[in-house]
């Protein structure tokens, strides 16, 4: 184990990253019909850590016998949690880090239960300038069908240098 002198003197040491790596596509780099796409295999873990977190203990998702007696034969996921993993694709991938949620819509088509592996997909439908803002279309499918969608719409920064400034400044330790 590593004296406390080491470990303290750690919580100081800067990454060798560029913050601006963090960063993903600025507004004047997206165009429409770009999309990207993240997948998760659900597991029970996931779906009792997100009933954890979000209070929602509903017997619909978490009482396997009360479940069965209900039209889905079994317990599902929180539609949230579905819809979660589109909040990954925007946050992660498209536009990526730095984008704000301004909405999302949802709509949902069917149920998705642990095991199945969800693609969350994320489109640019429209692209408004005067805002930086941008449209997407979002869908979850699980085995080619459709079990969620609807539409987003995200607020891109200024300028990637001045967030990157910015966080910059966050990150510095106090004199």
């Amino acid at each position: 184990m590593l004296p406390l002198a080491i470990l303290q003197r750690a919580s100081y040491v800067r990454c060798a990253m560029d913050v601006r790596d963090l960063n993903g596509y600025g507004f004047e780099e997206l165009s429409v019909g770009m999309s990207a796409v993240y997948s998760r295999t659900i597991t029970d873990t996931d779906l009792r850590n997100f009933a954890g977190v979000s209070g929602d203990t509903n017997p619909m998702h978490l009482n396997e016998e009360y479940a069965k007696t209900t039209a889905f034969n079994g317990c599902i996921l929180h539609g949230l949690l579905t819809a979660s993993l589109l909040s990954t694709v925007i946050g992660t991938k498209l536009p990526g880090p730095g984008c704000l949620y301004v909405n999302q819509t949802l709509n949902f088509k069917a149920p998705v239960y642990v095991g199945d592996t969800v693609y969350a997909k994320a489109t640019v439908t429209e692209l408004m300038p005067e805002r930086r803002r941008a449209r997407l279309a979002t869908v979850c499918e699980v085995d080619g069908r459709i079990v969620l969608d609807g539409e987003a719409i995200v607020q891109l920064p200024r300028q990637q240098e001045d967030m990157a400034a910015q966080s910059a400044r966050q990150q510095a330790p106090a004199a």
